[in-house]
């Protein structure tokens, strides 16, 4: 593991009552350096500097470290496309650029990243306070793009198919198994491309 960081979550700081996050930072950092499975409750304490004893104080067991590794995860994602779908532009500029912080928060959080999809997770780990979470913003942004809908293609349909480019082309990604080179395009490229393939060609599909 690299240094701890100095900061608010640094293993200094259970001493005054953040424990908690100390954990939740120590498991975030286990997860984006070796995997969901990279790491034990043993490992976090050691980092943090306690006891494994301590640890339950906060959380009944390792699961529950991270889903609420998760659950964070899903709130600064879902914040991050939030702020996308309403920043300035026209809908399918704001639409844009959602894949485009989708693929960023993937690249600079891959211990969140990991965890959300992590199959012990699932998608119960949602955003807080009822809050939309990714998807559900997903469908909006599409229903407020293209208003004329998709040939009667149910949106969720096509939003699945868009999540699921996004995700494929974060993880090759992050495999580094993505091409590189003159005239080949990046990612976010990639992703502008095939999304508008898939809803235009949602697009022009006879409608029933």
């Amino acid at each position: 593991m690299r240094p701890w960081r100095e900061g608010p979550g640094d293993r200094r700081s259970y001493h005054h009552g953040n424990l908690k996050e100390a954990l939740i930072e120590a498991a975030r950092r286990f997860i984006a350096e070796r995997g969901v499975g990279g790491f034990t409750l043993v490992d976090a304490a050691r980092l943090v500097g306690v006891t494994p004893a301590a640890l339950y104080r906060h959380f009944r067991g390792r699961e529950a470290l991270l889903e609420e590794v998760a659950g964070r995860g899903f709130a600064d994602l879902a914040e991050r496309l939030s702020r996308a779908l309403t920043s300035k532009g026209t809908p399918l500029e704001r639409f844009t650029r959602m894949g485009e912080a989708y693929l960023a928060f993937a690249e600079e959080e891959p211990g969140y990243y990991a965890a959300i999809f992590d199959t012990r997770c699932g998608t119960a780990a949602a955003p807080p306070g009822g809050r939309p979470g990714p998807f559900d913003l997903l469908v909006e942004a599409l229903q407020s793009t293209f208003p004329d809908g998709f040939g009667g293609i149910d949106p969720r349909f096509i939003a699945l198919e868009v999540w699921a480019l996004s995700h494929g082309l974060a993880t090759l990604a992050a495999a580094g198994q993505l091409p590189k080179g003159p005239g080949v395009p990046d990612k976010y490229e990639l992703l502008r491309a095939g999304v508008l393939a898939l809803v235009h060609g949602a697009g022009a599909a006879p409608r029933r």
